[in-house]
């Protein structure tokens, strides 16, 4: 008789405060990175002007595309950062590994990228269509995921998804909210209480797939 073959063991369960420092920590390099080349953009005509007594209208560009990098960070850290939600969501859910997690597409939005997935369960059929982004602002679809990752929520309603090794987030939300209403309805009152204490409970458009309000 011939074995079967048998299923590989999930990775070591992440510890929720491991995953929300190393996106914190990612957060804040993003951040200062960005600063870093407006404040360069910035200084480098000052500099030219004093030090070399140039005053030319294509060195000024420097600045405008400096003050541009500096708004277009602060635009995306005040509407396109789910760290804080994704923390929230850690605290309410447990972690729990899913062997696969399918990458459809990804769109382009001034929020950051957002990308088409599904994530299913073994032995369950009719996974929803997820829309995932990014928690720390990187626009890149995480490496590792492929091979399985960590899902802290409720997916009719949303939640967290976890790249094993990397600690990666992706904010979860289902890309027909008003068709997986019934899902939602069919919750009951304990799992709809959870994603409330989650805030997980709203409908988020693709259009704002990135916002605070979403």
């Amino acid at each position: 008789m011939a074995d079967e073959p048998r299923i590989p063991a999930p990775p070591t369960v992440p510890e929720a405060a491991q995953i929300r420092r190393a996106n914190y920590l990612s957060l804040a390099a993003l951040i200062a990175k960005r600063l870093l080349i407006a404040a360069v953009l910035v200084a480098t005509p000052v500099a030219a002007d004093r030090l070399l007594g140039l005053d030319s209208p294509f060195v000024m560009l420097l600045t405008a595309a400096g003050v541009g990098v500096f708004v277009l960070t602060v635009h995306r850290l005040i509407y396109g950062i789910r760290v804080t939600q994704c923390a929230r969501v850690l605290r309410h859910y447990p972690l729990e590994f899913h062997p696969r997690v399918i990458m459809k597409r990804e769109r382009w939005t001034q929020y950051g990228d957002v990308f088409e997935v599904k994530v299913t369960t073994r032995g369950q059929h009719g996974a929803p269509l997820m829309l995932a982004v990014n928690a720390a602002g990187r626009r890149r679809w995480p490496e590792g995921v492929e091979g399985g990752a960590w899902l802290a929520g409720d997916l009719p309603f949303g939640g967290v998804l976890v790249v094993p090794g990397s600690n990666a987030m992706l904010f979860l939300k289902p890309a027909d909210w008003d068709k997986t209403a019934r899902k939602r309805e069919e919750a009951g009152p304990e799992r709809t209480a959870r994603a409330q204490r989650a805030k997980l409970n709203s409908r988020t458009k693709h259009a704002v797939m990135m916002r605070s309000s979403a």
